[in-house]
């Protein structure tokens, strides 16, 4: 298969609207042809707490794009042990699909920090650069702090409508009895329901 592909990674703990979004404004001002999101297994940084385990964020993932059909999901770093590092799942989709232009998807606090993740210039070789940023300002900042490891190469950004959402205030209103479903694809919403996900919610 061969085509433009975004790249969409995180904890996804769980996926909810702004993921949405952020995947379909990327999808469309990139021109892309489709968007994977990839879960990963464990945070290379921070422990997943709570942690409903790695398959079923996975599921929550593929019921979030229901409906969505230039939307995916990848379970690739769930077939690695360890930590999740952005190179070696870009490296294996490159190896898979050799013919497919990748495109790593990033917030704009997610592009300042990439000089510190594992082979950040590994990273930027295997896959082009998409910033969800507003304003000229944090954009120059952004990529001020990257040129060093983009041998000439230019960012793509793209603006995302301003959404106030985390997966930690969504598991903190479930935990509390208050209304989440509006916060998360209804898909998502309901698998939690079903699975009396993060009921215990203490972070």
């Amino acid at each position: 298969m061969s085509g433009k592909v975004g790249v969409l990674g995180g904890v996804f703990n769980p996926p909810h609207i702004g993921h949405l979004v952020c995947a379909c404004e990327a999808l469309e001002t990139l021109e892309l042809d489709r968007v994977t999101l990839v879960p990963v297994r464990r945070a290379p940084h921070r422990p997943i707490v709570p942690e409903p385990g790695p398959e079923t964020r996975l599921d929550l993932c593929a019921a979030a794009i229901e409906g969505f059909p230039r939307l995916e999901v990848s379970g690739l770093e769930l077939e690695r042990n360890g930590p999740s590092y952005t190179a070696d799942t870009l490296q294996a989709m490159r190896d898979a699909a050799p013919d497919e232009q990748l495109t790593l998807i990033l917030g704009g606090d997610q592009a300042l920090a990439l000089r510190s993740w594992r082979e950040p210039r590994r990273v930027l070789e295997l896959a082009g650069l998409a910033v969800a940023e507003r304003g000229e300002a944090r954009r120059e900042r952004v990529e001020e702090t990257l040129a060093p490891l983009l041998d000439g190469r230019a960012i793509q950004f793209f603006e995302m409508p301003p959404i106030e959402i985390s997966s930690t205030l969504i598991r903190r209103r479930i935990a509390a009895g208050r209304e989440f479903r509006h916060l998360v694809p209804a898909g998502t919403a309901a698998a939690i329901d079903r699975l009396e996900l993060y009921q215990d919610e203490a972070a």
